[in-house]
């Protein structure tokens, strides 16, 4: 995984309505409650486009998110059938994400199974625990949250219903 840090640049929403609206047209999916996010996996414009990647080739699909950090930043937490919308480092809108299942428990209840779906590093839960507290610290500490080995985690699986 990536060292390099380059700040990611704003979410563009006018790119995301754009995106949507050719997912729309494209699919001849119905609109329901539109989107429920807007965001870029990982910290980092590096770390944004080499899990983007990921997604894209069919690698990564599952996710991982503090539950600390989503209430600090006021997102609320994902739930089966959220449709969201996931950019790239340049925050360009690649993929269409849906969510398929949740699980909420503490960073060390990290199966071998989510670690290979997470499409990250070597797929092994070690690994998995190795980045992801690496990540999470790192996180935490910009936030101002106080990391614990222990923190609760939202274990995401998602689908991709559409790519650009």
């Amino acid at each position: 995984m990536t060292t390099d840090r380059t700040p990611l640049p704003p979410l563009d929403h006018e790119q995301a309505n754009a995106f949507w609206t050719r997912y729309l047209a494209a699919t001849g999916a119905e609109p329901g409650d539109g989107y429920s996010d807007l965001t870029c996996f990982g910290d980092s414009v590096e770390l944004a486009n080499e899990l983007m990647d990921l997604v894209l080739i069919g690698q990564k699909r599952a996710t991982a998110s503090s539950v600390d950090e989503l209430e600090h930043e006021g997102i609320p937490a994902p739930r089966v059938g959220d449709r969201w919308i996931a950019c790239d480092g340049t925050s360009r809108p690649r993929v269409l994400i849906e969510t398929v299942e949740v699980r909420e428990g503490p960073l060390s209840s990290v199966d071998e199974q989510f670690a290979w779906d997470e499409g990250e590093g070597d797929r092994t839960r070690g690994d998995w625990l190795r980045g992801h507290t690496g990540y999470f610290e790192r996180t935490f500490a910009a936030h101002g949250l106080e990391f614990h080995e222990d923190i609760p985690v939202i274990f995401e699986r998602f689908t991709v219903p559409y790519q650009e």
